[in-house]
């Protein structure tokens, strides 16, 4: 297992065309061990690409990768043998019991010890339903199953592939709390998601967007780095002051957030006169107060 500053992931103008279309174009990505990387980005941005690159399983255009010290062109094997990968899609047997799947998944691995089985039904709550049929499981169960068959051989690196798509916002969360407890086990993670939400809860954040990595940092320090200032505006009518906002030269960006505005003011842009001008058109203004950045306003800001 690398150390905590060991480079893990190592990517150089990785590249990955399908005929004219570019999935990823140029990345140059630096993962060290320890972290939880989240990355960000809608559907289509390259995500998967990526990991499926990363993975060995995708012969990339151009550029070069390293994971886990082994070149992923010519070392395919060893990396996969050496992390774990949780697709989208739950690879799991369907007809086979919860305990059967990691019996199998074992033994895909190599792993001797059936000790380890009995481990990650303990460790990740799967006693209740370890003799139930997979498919009869909800995407709940089948998600945390999914995560123990990839982590089943202590892999060094997991790949989490838009892991908690199709689940309940508890499941989510619950899941994240597994994420975190592998992380102070010392395994490095790599999970894509399309949820802002999530990328609160990684320790550094790539963003992605049309297969180009727009930045690369902490998520505090990325909305730290976000031009202008937020406004949370509550107003009546709600669409008619948007309407209004959009307009003025000195916002950035403006859109609903459930009952109210989220407003993006430019540096030096002048609140007092957005209140003076809704007024003036016989908008009722509620509250206009400061607001913290979140990822999304980073994200939106980053892709123009």
């Amino acid at each position: 297992m690398p150390d905590e500053a060991e480079v893990v992931i190592h990517t150089e103008n990785l590249t990955c065309r399908f005929g004219e279309f570019v999935a990823v174009d140029g990345l140059n990505l630096e993962v060290t061990a320890g972290q939880v990387l989240g990355y960000l980005g809608p559907n289509g941005s390259g995500k998967t690409t990526t990991i499926r690159m990363l993975l060995g399983l995708l012969h990339p255009s151009a550029g070069r990768a390293t994971v886990l010290g082994y070149e992923v062109a010519t070392q395919s094997e060893a990396v996969r043998a050496h992390t774990g990968y949780m697709s989208q899609k739950f690879a799991l047997y369907g007809e086979l019991t919860t305990r059967e799947n990691l019996a199998f998944y074992a033994g895909v691995y190599g792993v001797t010890d059936r000790r380890r089985v009995e481990e990650m039904l303990e460790n990740l709550g799967l006693r209740g339903v370890q003799d139930q049929r997979v498919a009869g499981l909800s995407t709940g169960w089948r998600q945390r199953l999914a995560l123990a068959t990839a982590i089943i051989h202590r892999p060094g690196l997991l790949f989490l592939d838009e892991p908690t798509s199709g689940v309940d916002p508890v499941a989510r969360r619950a899941f994240w709390e597994l994420i975190y407890d592998l992380a102070a086990q010392g395994i490095t993670i790599m999970v894509s998601t399309h949820y802002m939400d999530e990328a609160e809860y990684c320790t550094q954040v790539g963003i992605m967007r049309a297969g180009r990595l727009l930045a690369l940092d902490e998520p505090a320090r990325l909305k730290a780095a976000l031009p202008g200032q937020v406004w949370e505006l509550y107003a009546d009518p709600l669409l008619d002051a948007l309407e209004l906002v959009e307009g003025l030269p000195f916002v950035i960006r403006a859109g609903l957030a459930s009952d109210h505005l989220r407003v993006i003011v430019a540096n030096g842009g002048d609140a007092g006169l957005m209140r003076t001008l809704l007024t003036a058109q016989n908008i009722r203004i509620h509250t206009l107060a400061p607001g913290a950045p979140s990822m999304e306003d980073v994200f939106m800001a980053l892709s123009g």
